[in-house]
């Protein structure tokens, strides 16, 4: 499917998770021949230039998180969301970490207990759903979940997937908004019932969304206001590293095509500490961060201490009442960067 060269790469980033993952990269890339210096160097370039860019806008607030670029992209894959050997098979495989990554930490804040259904009695909202490949497990999982996307084809294919199962018909409902559309509306729901008036959710998932993102600030601050106090955000994403370009960019996109060329703008991806900094200001505690580690060779992914390149997130919507800094029950503070 690809070079010797490059096929000897990536095997020998199989030593990510027990070694620095850019001393595994550089050693590897040493032996391919795989242009390591030329890499950083493109990238500082593209940081310059995002930098001038942004002097000039400085002051001007985009108040959406929708960029009409990332709308047209995934408007011509939305055919694709269902194909586990196509241009989505890397998060049909996320779902084996980032599915008990949500489960898990809910459980840890429920006291009560439905076997079979563990997350039943949650709402949960799938920001970013594209055609419900994460939102469908949770409804499994017994969670009744509100996806959305701005791209109506996405929205409705994941509609017309989720039909075919009987048992997610009554859990697992799509809507073609935006996040600042829903959290504008006064109520965080997709189908009002006027008799339990405003409902907010107990938690939202925004997986492999936020570097798609026009307007984190928005995006955070609505986030918000559609959680209930000491409601769950996970997300995962990737950080703004030179692994994370080489990887993502470089490696994923144009040598191997493990995802189409274009999906991602390494200008977008946010650090860790970044993410949390944002966060932190609009209301929300750390609970936990996590690395994760793609294996193109197997298609599998790992959960690794290294946060070099893809990440999890899972922050807790502070009660008014606890913004004094304190740690809520269940809180774990657990947090570790590279």
């Amino acid at each position: 499917m690809y070079s010797n060269k490059f096929g000897r790469l990536m095997f020998g980033l199989k030593g990510l998770k027990a070694t620095s993952a850019c001393g595994a990269f550089q050693r590897a890339a040493a032996r391919s021949g795989f242009n390591w210096a030329a890499v950083c160097k493109q990238r500082t370039l593209w940081q310059q230039r995002s930098a001038c860019a942004g002097m000039h806008q400085t002051g001007s607030a985009i108040h959406t998180t929708v960029d009409p670029g990332e709308v047209k992209r995934f408007q011509l894959l939305a055919n694709k969301w269902w194909d586990e050997e196509g241009e989505f098979a890397a998060l049909h495989a996320m779902n084996d970490l980032r599915v008990p990554f949500v489960r898990d930490n809910l459980l840890n804040a429920q006291r009560e207990r439905h076997p079979g259904q563990p997350l039943a009695g949650l709402r949960i909202l799938d920001v970013g759903c594209g055609g419900g490949l994460l939102s469908e497990p949770l409804g499994c999982l017994g969670a009744t979940v509100s996806g959305i996307d701005p791209v109506e084809d996405s929205v409705r294919i994941a509609q017309q997937h989720a039909a075919h199962d009987p048992d997610l018909r009554d859990r697992v409902s799509y809507r073609a908004c935006t996040l600042e559309e829903l959290a504008g509306e006064g109520e965080a729901q997709l189908e009002p019932e006027p008799e339990q008036g405003v409902t907010q959710f107990d938690a939202v998932v925004a997986s492999e969304v936020v570097e798609h993102l026009a307007d984190l600030d928005t995006f955070a601050v609505c986030c918000s206001r559609v959680l209930k106090p000491g409601g769950s955000l996970f997300i995962t994403t990737l950080n703004k590293t030179n692994l994370s370009y080489a990887l993502a960019i470089v490696v994923a996109e144009q040598l191997l095509h493990i995802v189409p060329r274009g999906t991602h703008d390494w200008e977008k991806f946010i650090s860790p500490v970044e993410l949390e900094r944002l966060l932190e200001s609009n209301g929300f505690l750390v609970q936990s961060v996590q690395g994760m580690l793609y294996n193109p060779i197997s298609g599998a992914w790992s959960w690794t201490n290294n946060t070099e390149i893809n990440y999890a997130l899972h922050v807790v919507k502070q009660d008014d009442k606890a913004e004094d800094g304190s740690t809520p029950p269940g809180g774990h503070n657990e947090v570790a960067h590279s």
